[in-house]
């Protein structure tokens, strides 16, 4: 009181009029007093003049408050960092430091120590804090600004610290020169770069050598506040976590100041980028020693590509899968030219001199063909003089033979030639013309004799395809076309709710910012528009483009055949392996969406829409498997519902598995038994050829077969050939069934799809082998496929196992994995394996539809069933 009233002497002036002086005197000096008492009980306030680079060592208290004042020249044409640095020197205090620096156009407080949050409400102590200021662009072209450090506490006792403010030298980021530098989670940094004339388009790249401490890496715009904490890093622009990589792609659309800022935060704790969690508070207020969490990282902003590399890109993959276009355009021709040269060649017989061709041909007759003797000039097998009967004839005798004679002779010029006709067409070309909807597959092969020709026939030790391809082909079709339809219903019903999903998905990342939401190859994702990786989408074209190929190349095959079988060609009708073209159509069907969904995965590729891209690679394989059976067994081969059905289930079981098998070791027992009853179920299936029932006397039947043939006496299978594969299919199934339920692995949609894949391989060998061994041999297209296609999967397993990312693990951890362009400096690795195994699967394709040409002239009763 006394020392205020000091600093202010009472005033000697006396006003002139006595009574009112003397009553405004009195009211001064209450007010006086009362400011004298309000000073009393507050801080003094100490203002310095500060200069950068230099480090005050203070104390503040509840009574006394600092204010350091700077000042530094701002440029329009050069942005100069400052950074400020506080250290708390006292060992305990109960009241925080307060720093509040005051801008031309920005104010940022925090305080010392300082309280970081992680999970579950943990707290984290930190006495060192550094904070870079946020410099706002000036509208000059330069100007002196001011800036205040004010530190205030409410602690009664003296809290030492340190204060050093200070320039950040290369505050200001140039292209492709790296920077390195130091920073905590109370420690951040963020660096400006702008964008120079000509480039519209660049990559940050932010590495360590440490994967832990877990960090942030931000790009902001120019504005303040910068949001560069743990706990509010987030709240604005892109971000992602990172351990030793980090990049983003960032478009100069989308800063309209030109330029931006990198800010890089350290983590308080490191689960989010998989790390362990070491500590859980017993109080929940106790304060947590985070440790040495200091983390070294540089810095690199790079060009990306410009426009010509897109198109260059776009050019490129057009002209791969246009070119297998072409190629097939060339072969059709060339087998075209090879075909008439043979037609010609069955125009003129070899008895025949040219002359006399020529005499027949000017006097309107027609050359006899090799069928008029008999013969085919395919394979130069002769036709059996007996006749192929079929056990399953119509009412109308649609296979059944009318008793025509024999043979005739017909005069040719100076010859006769025994002409034979081992059955009247009339009837078979009639009824072909009839309607399908007519036709249902319970019009035949319904009654108890029939059913037990069936079990007669199927039964026998050695099988013949006309054992197995006795139902009208009609019916056939009409149940194998039923495949295509369905499965087209299927992608139209799966593949709409999935682009809108997808597109959700890519909008939430447009506008959280949040680019940890998708696992992309962060090296190399080129945006374009609304899609942050367009290179990983538009490499998907080679299936949709070759799938559409493929659909081309069957659709000739089937208008080619349904020609034959409207001549009645006796080859179309009664050799060769039968002709059901539905399952062609569905793989093709298949391809095509399997291109489309994988670019619909890649939109924003993470675990819970790995579905997408799996689940027609699933139907692939078990359509490939469907058609290699049908080959031989076309009457007993699954419907279309039944196939699906069991597809159904395996994608039902993907979802469980990605959903719950991460670990869950009851959910892996379930699957394993699962996997081995089917395959078992399977496998009598397969071997009975589908004449046994699963009854209550099962049990009963499986103990008598095991009685006779093993005990009473030891009998081999009957069946050595399916033996032999159902017994190795087991084997790899129990496998991989064993390992699943061992390892577990993260993966369950690659785990199951690697169990399809490993079946269709087993029995595509197994089908080679038994073709071979049967004395069939395979045509040199096929064999080409079937090298070319072998060549082909080799190189593209080889890019799918590089790895670029991978969603078992933390956004963080799967960047790691990231890796630069190597193809046309737009396509990754990935994108390979996308050109390639499309390639393959169209090859693949080939195969299937190839490999048994050489039949085409080979009578049904001379080619085994395996």
């Amino acid at each position: 009181m006394s020392r205020c009233w000091k600093s202010r002497p009472r005033p000697s002036v006396r006003l002139c009029l006595p009574g009112l002086g003397s009553v405004v005197l009195r009211v001064l000096e209450v007010l006086w007093v009362s400011v004298c008492l309000v000073h009393s009980d507050s801080s003094v306030v100490v203002q310095k003049e500060a200069q950068f680079g230099v480090s005050y060592l203070d104390t503040v208290t509840s009574h006394n408050q600092t204010i350091y004042s700077f000042n530094h020249t701002v440029s329009r044409n050069k942005t100069e960092g400052v950074r400020v640095s506080v250290e708390l020197l006292s060992e305990t205090t109960k009241s925080p430091i307060l720093f509040v620096i005051r801008q031309k156009q920005a104010v940022l407080s925090f305080q010392v120590p300082l309280i970081l949050r992680g999970l579950y409400q943990r707290k984290y102590q930190y006495t060192q804090v550094g904070r870079t200021l946020c410099q706002p662009p000036t509208l000059v072209a330069s100007e002196t600004q001011f800036f205040y450090v004010d530190v205030s506490t409410l602690s009664s006792t003296s809290v030492h610290y340190q204060l050093r403010v200070s320039r950040v030298e290369s505050f200001t980021l140039q292209t492709d020169k790296k920077f390195s530098f130091n920073a905590t989670p109370s420690q951040p940094q963020f660096f400006k770069y702008v964008f120079p004339d000509g480039v519209d388009t660049v990559i940050v790249k932010v590495n360590s050598e440490k994967n832990f401490p877990c960090s942030v890496m931000s790009i902001q715009d120019i504005q303040c506040p910068v949001y560069d904490l743990d706990n509010n890093v987030a709240f604005i622009g892109m971000y992602q976590t990172m351990t030793k990589k980090g990049a983003v792609t960032v478009q100069r659309k989308d800063f309209p100041s030109n330029s931006f800022y990198v800010v890089v935060v350290v983590k308080t704790e490191d689960e989010a980028c998989g790390g362990p969690l070491k500590f859980y508070p017993l109080l929940p207020d106790e304060l947590l020693d985070a440790g040495n969490r200091s983390k070294t990282l540089d810095v690199v902003v790079s060009p990306a590509i410009n426009s010509e590399v897109y198109v260059m890109g776009m050019l490129f993959c057009l002209g791969i899968f246009l070119s297998f276009y072409v190629l097939t355009f060339l072969v059709a021709c060339i087998e075209n030219k090879r075909m008439n040269r043979k037609r010609e060649g069955f125009l003129q017989p070899a008895d025949m001199s040219p002359a006399e061709t020529a005499s027949l041909l000017g006097k309107g007759l027609t050359p006899p063909s090799p069928y008029e003797y008999g013969s085919f000039a395919d394979n130069g097998s002769t036709m059996s003089s007996e006749p192929v009967t079929d056990s399953l004839a119509s009412a109308e005798g649609t296979y059944g033979y009318m008793g025509q004679e024999p043979f005739k002779r017909r005069p040719i010029g100076s010859h006769y030639v025994a002409i034979r006709f081992e059955r009247s067409m009339d009837t078979v070309g009639r009824c072909r013309q009839e309607s399908l909807s007519s036709v249902e597959e319970d019009d035949y092969d319904t009654l108890a004799d029939i059913d037990s020709d069936k079990n007669i026939v199927r039964t026998k030790k050695y099988l013949c395809v006309s054992d197995l391809a006795r139902k009208d082909k009609r019916v056939l079709n009409k149940k194998y076309q039923i495949y295509f339809w369905n499965i087209s219903t299927i992608a139209v019903f799966y593949a709409l709710p999935v682009i809108q999903l997808v597109i959700t998905y890519q909008t939430v990342v447009n506008v959280t910012g949040n680019q940890d939401i998708c696992y992309y190859n962060f090296l190399c994702a080129h945006p374009l528009g609304a899609l942050s990786s367009f290179n990983n989408i538009l490499s998907n074209l080679g299936y949709v483009m070759l799938g559409l190929l493929f659909l081309l190349i069957v659709l000739q095959r089937d208008i080619l055949h349904n020609r034959a079988l409207m001549r009645n060609d006796i080859t179309a009708l009664e050799c060769g392996i039968p002709k059901h073209f539905g399952l062609f159509y569905a793989m093709g069907t298949a391809l095509m969406m399997e291109g489309l969904l994988s670019a619909c995965y890649h939109v924003c590729p993470n675990y819970t829409n790995f579905q997408f891209d799996t689940s027609f690679m699933y139907m692939i394989a078990g359509l490939c498997m469907l058609k290699l059976y049908q080959k031989r067994h076309p009457d007993i081969n699954a419907s279309a519902y039944t196939a699906y059905a069991c597809l159904a289930a395996v994608i039902f079981f993907s979802v469980l598995g990605v959903v719950f098998g991460k670990g869950n070791t009851a959910f892996w027992i379930v699957f394993s038994v699962i996997h081995i009853l089917a395959t078992l179920l399977l496998s009598t299936q397969l071997y009975y050829m589908g004449r046994w029932k699963l009854d209550s006397g099962i049990l009963r039947r499986m103990l008598y077969v095991i009685y006779t043939d093993c005990v009473r006496q030891c009998s081999g299978p009957m069946y050595i050939d399916r033996m032999v594969l159902l017994v190795m299919g087991n084997i790899v199934n129990w496998s991989l069934a064993a390992y699943g339920l061992i390892k577990r692995p993260n993966d369950f949609a690659s785990y199951l799809l690697a169990i399809a894949i490993c079946n269709l391989l087993l029995y595509f060998a197994f089908y080679i082998i038994m073709k071979l061994r049967s004395g069939e041999r395979i045509r040199c297209l096929a064999l080409v496929c079937i090298l070319f296609t072998a060549v082909v999967w080799g190189f593209a397993l080889f890019f799918f196992f590089q790895g670029l990312s991978t969603w078992q693990k933390t956004p963080a951890e799967s960047r790691e994995h990231n890796r630069d362009c190597i193809l046309l400096s737009f396509f990754d690795d990935h994108d390979i394996w996308h050109f390639l195994s499309s390639i393959a699967m169209f090859g693949s394709f080939l195969v299937l539809l190839t490999m048994d040409d050489d039949l085409d002239t080979v009578q049904r009763d001379k080619i085994y069933v395996f």
